[in-house]
């Protein structure tokens, strides 16, 4: 389990209304990779993510709400009892293929954005299928093959029959954690019993370094026992700490914050 908060990314080619009151036609350039059922067990071949609105969801660091990976497996966050959980689905190989078949009949191998600039606050859905990166701005209200497929990339909602093997909890290899130092300091801040804080590089909006092997598992279990917001002192100085599971295709700060 993980704490709230812890967070596909497209290339954009811009788009412009021309001046009347239809809707504004994407523009599409031809392309990329599209991704096969013969790919490696970690390639990444569909991930989207929500991000925008009044809220502001899917900031630096968060989790993309979906990643689909070539041994089937898709990754998405849950809810359970109130705490953010990341549920593993495993896909047959038949239903895989029927995935990725309906990716790309709904254009999803090729480079396009759609804007809608006449909603304020909108969502903008991002998907990267292999390669290729659509983005659709407000796609509640948008008329396209694109939003139709999405709506399938809901696991929580896939036939039995289309399931390898039954939905479990993910067991990342390794962890991001991401610090911010807390300017004043707080009395109250629980001492860190890892490796010092403060270290590694600038990514997702702080400082981050991976962990692997017993220090994951251990810094899970800080993650599940101690309230979100929780202050930690490390040599002295004290951080607040977001914990952020790195997904199959993710290997560093770097890749976690571009995913």
């Amino acid at each position: 389990m993980f704490p709230r908060g812890l967070a596909v990314l497209l290339t954009v080619t811009a788009l412009t209304a021309c001046g009347t009151n239809e809707d504004p036609a994407p523009r599409t350039t031809a392309l990329p990779t599209a991704p096969s059922v013969t790919a490696a067990p970690d390639a990444l071949l569909l991930r989207w993510r929500l991000t925008g609105g009044i809220a502001g969801v899917g900031g630096p660091g968060s989790l993309p709400d979906f990643s689909l990976y070539g041994d089937g497996r898709a990754l998405a966050p849950v809810r359970e009892d109130g705490v953010e959980v990341l549920r593993e689905y495993r896909l047959t190989a038949d239903a895989l293929g029927r995935l990725l078949d309906g990716a790309r009949a709904a254009g999803l191998d090729r480079n396009r954005t759609v804007s809608d600039p006449r909603v304020a606050d909108a969502f903008t859905l991002a998907i990267r299928y292999g390669s290729a990166r659509t983005r659709i701005q407000h796609p509640e209200g948008a008329a396209d093959p694109a939003v139709r497929f999405w709506k399938r990339l809901s696991p929580e909602a896939w036939p039995a029959g289309d399931l390898a093997a039954p939905p479990r909890t993910y067991a990342p290899e390794r962890l991001a954690v991401l610090t911010g130092e807390v300017v004043g300091g707080d009395r109250k801040a629980r001492p860190w019993p890892l490796r010092p804080l403060g270290g590694g590089e600038r990514a997702a909006g702080g400082r981050c370094t991976v962990l692997q092997g017993a220090d994951t598992r251990r810094a899970l279990e800080l993650g599940t026992s101690t309230p979100a917001g929780t202050a930690w002192r490390s040599d002295g100085t004290v951080y607040s700490v977001r914990w952020r599971p790195l997904l199959p295709d993710e290997t560093s700060c770097r890749t976690m914050a571009e995913s």
